[in-house]
């Protein structure tokens, strides 16, 4: 076959696979995966940091949930209340992990790394048919599916659970989307919008990326068509039939969780955020040398481009910025794609266009355009991080390391010369060269910096020897065709043991198991500790009080066990957080460093007035409260409970009760009180604060807080207090507001003996609903995907999309 830089000419006919070649590429990924995925358990190691502090408790908690017959949508163990039917990272519409979550309620840590790390195999299983359709060799189908699963980000980033979830099922639907297209199959439509789906229904960055891919993927199908038009009309009922399925699967969540970010901390970002989270071009010298910035030494000793070396400052780390892909396709990358033009060929030109775009994306700040299509391109700030495009890169990669053993296979060594290469036979081997270079000499630059010459050098050389050999091998046997095919067997098995051997249960990705012994067996002083405050928490949830507890300073996954202990923790592990819950108690965004815990003028300390509103009457410490940072309110009159070592246990006996009935309100700016210096006064048993949004909601009329007190009186207890629902019974004297100090959010209902009432947004954060005199049965429940509910969150995201189209076509005129 012919190559010029342009593509193939007379490409040769696609090679026919036999079945015993399909069954023999299904069993090499399988035994690969089956190998990897045993490191972990076989080193007494887990996937650590975000898969067990945030992914494996919010497993944990679904998994009692639906045990106990309920969906948790809210979660009453975090943060104070937190909406997981609306949080992208509660699992709750990942329907593998639902499904495992109902057989296997509570699963090991390793069993739940076992089940994420199954998630590569959809995407690693669809390299088969997509190669075998293209009539490229198997043994470039088994290459790229051990990339897809063990290189760059899918390896080092395998903590980032949702994203791995979005990630393995791209394959699958890349070619499920081809099948339907090509056959003008309906069939094979469905299926790909079921797993277009599975893919983006985590909503991340890397969902949001595949699926624009997967848009490119339509678009090039019909642009490509001998008669684009005709192609198009002949596929638009399919095309419809897709985006229909998909947009009604998708449309609950999405719409839940835009509701969600309107009042998070996080509904969008700012271009200096992003660009912080760009990827250093340095870290492409890792695409060859996989350790030469240390990213795999146990030591933690990494020296390559991150918030320490890099003076403008960034979001991305080591993990992030890890992107190797096996010495043999790297070698193959540099030889035989860029050198020998083999990248460049028509029929792969659109993976390589891919993953140049996906390239620019991921080194955001560093490239021109990033900023344009940030300002312009809707969805992309949503997110902070384009680093995250190192996924996509990975899968141009592996479809690019599988392509090029396919054509050496088929075709050998390439020709350096005019007629193979055309006018740029001479400036693809420079233009490979430099390449190499120009990543040896930025690694460099970073090691001597941190004075780590040494093994920088060692690493380079070994890859460099290792690459050497490696040609010598592949050049001899080259010629040769009866020799290519065992070759192509001896690349796989290469790959495969190399990419095993480096990255799994590596620095990267592993810890021992032991760090995470709060979800397995405590250490005797922490146990002890924890056994004192559930039975103290039991017993006071007999009596009918619910306090909440604040567990801070504690390691790792302790931020998040609240949702597995159950105990009910105002602070926690989330990046999405409720954005007025947030000014108002100043939580931050993990439980583990206690420098972020801030302490708004809303809630200066722990025995201040919204302190007691929300029930705080616990404080879980790694140290005793003297040895807090110094921001820290002093605990004045909080009693020991427990301390000893990392475990210490305050009570404050402050705290308000869950629910009582007000009979005297006060209207307030919720949001406007939040930012003053003191909140109202007000009386904790009579009177309630109503913002001014709800006082239309009430019927009765109220004396304002702080005249003189009428004789009326009321009751509240609560009866039930489940994950979605509390059950209260009431008795009151007169006309009031029965008030729930649970967060308020859209999606609760209240019910009065039976009938529907409005929810008022009482005492700045919370929860009240109104009730006549006599004794009442009171039911709130969380019904976020309720047609009403849907409704207005839809409505709303109109309106906010409407305002800035109106303030631009007004601007002008003012």
């Amino acid at each position: 076959m012919q190559t010029s830089f342009f593509g193939p000419h007379h490409p040769a006919p696609p090679a026919i696979w036999s079945r015993r070649e399909t069954l023999i590429a299904f069993g090499l990924i399988l035994a690969a995966w089956a190998m990897a995925v045993s490191i972990w358990p076989l080193t007494g190691t887990v996937v650590p940091w975000d898969s067990k502090n945030q992914f494996y408790p919010t497993l944990r908690y679904l998994g009692t949930a639906l045990a106990h017959g309920e969906l948790p949508l809210w979660n009453p163990y975090h943060f104070g209340g937190h909406p997981s039917a609306a949080d992208p990272q509660s699992l709750l519409f990942t329907p593998t992990m639902l499904l495992f979550g109902w057989l296997v309620p509570e699963p090991s840590m390793q069993l739940f790394d076992v089940v994420v790390f199954a998630h590569f195999l959809p995407g690693a299983l669809a390299f088969v048919p997509i190669f075998r359709r293209r009539g490229w060799h198997s043994a470039g189908a088994v290459v790229a599916a051990l990339v897809f699963m063990l290189g760059g980000s899918a390896t080092a980033r395998l903590q980032h659970t949702g994203m791995i979830f979005s990630y393995g099922f791209f394959p699958l639907a890349f070619w499920l989307l081809e099948e339907a297209l090509d056959r003008r199959s309906y069939r094979y439509g469905v299926l790909f919008a079921l797993s277009a789906v599975l893919m983006v229904i985590g909503r991340d960055q890397v969902a949001f990326l595949c699926a624009l891919t997967l848009i490119a993927v339509a678009v090039h199908r019909v642009w490509s068509a001998p008669h684009s038009l005709t192609y198009l009309k002949s596929r638009l009922g399919i095309l419809i039939s897709m985006g229909a399925i998909g947009a009604a699967l998708m449309s609950v969540p999405v719409i839940l969780t835009m509701q969600f970010l309107a009042t998070s901390t996080r509904p969008s970002f700012g271009f200096g955020v992003a660009a912080m989270g760009s990827l250093p071009p340095e870290s492409l010298a890792t695409v060859l040398f996989g350790n030469v910035f240390g990213s795999l030494r146990w030591t933690y000793d990494y020296w390559g481009p991150d918030w320490h070396s890099l003076a403008e400052g960034t979001w991305t780390d080591r993990a992030t910025n890890y992107l190797f892909i096996g010495t043999i396709p790297a070698l193959l990358l540099i030889w035989h794609g860029i050198a020998g033009g083999r990248l460049f060929a028509r029929e792969f030109r659109f993976f390589l266009v891919t993953g140049i775009a996906a390239l620019l994306y991921a080194l955001g700040r560093y490239t021109p355009g990033f900023e344009v299509i940030f300002d312009h391109m809707p969805g992309v700030n949503l997110y902070r991080r384009p680093a995250d495009a190192t996924f996509l890169i990975n899968i141009a990669l592996a479809f690019a390391g599988g392509y090029l053993v396919h054509r050496y296979v088929v075709e050998g060594l390439p020709r350096w010369n005019r007629a193979s290469l055309g006018r740029f036979w001479a400036f693809l081997p420079v233009l490979a060269l430099g390449l190499v270079i120009a990543a040896i000499a930025s690694a460099l630059s970073f090691a001597f910096k941190g004075g780590h010459v040494s093994p920088a050098l060692l690493e380079v050389g070994v890859s460099l020897a290792a690459a050497a050999v490696a040609v010598l091998v592949i050049a001899k046997v080259g010629g040769a065709p009866r020799w290519r095919g065992a070759m192509a067997l001896v690349l796989v098995t290469l790959t495969g043991a190399e990419l095993i051997g480096r990255h799994a249960a590596s620095a990267l990705n592993a810890e021992p198991a032991e760090r995470y012994t709060v979800f397995t067996k405590l250490p005797p002083e922490q146990l002890q500790g924890l056994q004192i405050l559930k039975r103290e928490l039991a017993e006071r949830n007999a009596r009918g009080e619910y306090p909440r507890v604040e567990i801070l300073g504690l390691k790792g996954a302790w931020q998040n066990a609240s949702m597995v202990l159950g105990i009910e923790d105002i602070i926690g592990y989330n990046p999405l957080r409720l954005a007025d819950y947030e000014r108002a108690i100043g939580p931050g965004e993990n439980a583990e460093d206690p420098n972020l815990r801030q302490f708004p003028t809303s809630f200066r300390g722990y025995e201040c007035e919204l302190a007691s509103l929300l029930g705080l009457d616990y404080i879980v410490l790694d140290r005793p409260a003297d040895k807090l940072p110094r921001h820290f309110p002093r605990l004045t009159d909080a009693e020991v409970v427990y301390g000893t070592g990392r475990m210490w246990i305050y009570r404050l006996n402050a705290s308000g009760p869950r629910a009582y009935v007000a009979h005297h309100v006060s209207p307030v700016d919720s949001e406007a009180v939040l930012g003053e210096e003191e909140l109202p006064e007000f009386n904790r048993e009579t009177e309630a604060l109503i913002d001014y949004e709800s006082l239309p909601l009430l019927k009765a009329r109220y004396s304002p807080a702080g005249s003189k007190p009428e004789q009326a009186k009321g009751q509240a207890r609560i009866v039930s207090y489940q994950r979605n629902s509390v059950t209260i019974e009431v008795e009151s004297s007169a006309n009031g507001v029965l008030v729930l100090h649970d967060i308020h959010y859209p999606g609760w209902e209240a019910w009065v003996d039976g009938e529907r009432r409005p929810i008022l947004r009482t005492n700045l954060l919370f929860r009240g609903v109104e009730i006549g005199p006599g004794r009442h049965r009171v039911e709130f429940h969380f019904r976020p995907m309720s047609l009403e509910n849907l409704v207005a969150a839809a409505s709303d995201i109109v309106k906010s999309e409407e305002e800035p189209i109106q303030t631009a076509i007004a601007s002008p005129l003012r």
